[in-house]
C-alpha cells in the first residue's frame, strides 16, 4: 500500500498534507496498522469495525480518527474499537467514536452513510510536516 501511494505521489497532482487511509473489517486492522506504523504520511483516519494495539496508541494520539463499530458485531468484537478509542483517550487524544446499537459486522454500511464523514475527513490536513 506504502509503495503504491510512494508512486501515486510521485507521478499525480496529491495534496500530500490531505491523504487519507480508511478499511473495514481486516482493513480496519490495517488502518489501525498503517495510523501506528506511518503516521506521518496520514491527515486522518477511518477504521470501520477493526481493531488495533492499544500500545500503539500514543503514536496516534494527535491524529484525527473517527471510529465505527456496530455494537452486535461478531466476527470482530465492538470491544477492539472501544479498547482503542479508550487508549487514544487515555494517551490525550480525542478520536471521534460512533457505535451502532444492534448493528453487526456490516457497520460500514451506516458509517459511509453518515452525513458528517466526508465533510470530516476532507476537513482534515496533516499537521506535521515530512
Amino acid at each position: 500500500v506504502l509503495e503504491l501511494l510512494d508512486q501515486l505521489i510521485k507521478t499525480h497532482a496529491i495534496d500530500e498534507d490531505r491523504i487519507y487511509v480508511m478499511g473495514l473489517s481486516m482493513g480496519g486492522y490495517g488502518t489501525w496498522d498503517l495510523l501506528a506504523r506511518h503516521p506521518e504520511k496520514f491527515a486522518a483516519g477511518v477504521p470501520i469495525c477493526g481493531g488495533g494495539d492499544e500500545k500503539q496508541a500514543a503514536k496516534i494520539k494527535e491524529m484525527p480518527i473517527w471510529v465505527f463499530h456496530g455494537d452486535a458485531d461478531t466476527a470482530v468484537k465492538v470491544e477492539r474499537s472501544r479498547n482503542m478509542v479508550a487508549a487514544i483517550k487515555e494517551a490525550g487524544g480525542k478520536p471521534k467514536y460512533t457505535e451502532y446499537p444492534g448493528v453487526g459486522h456490516n457497520s460500514w454500511t451506516p458509517a459511509i452513510n453518515e452525513p458528517e464523514i466526508l465533510p470530516w475527513l476532507f476537513s482534515q490536513k496533516r499537521a506535521a510536516a515530512k
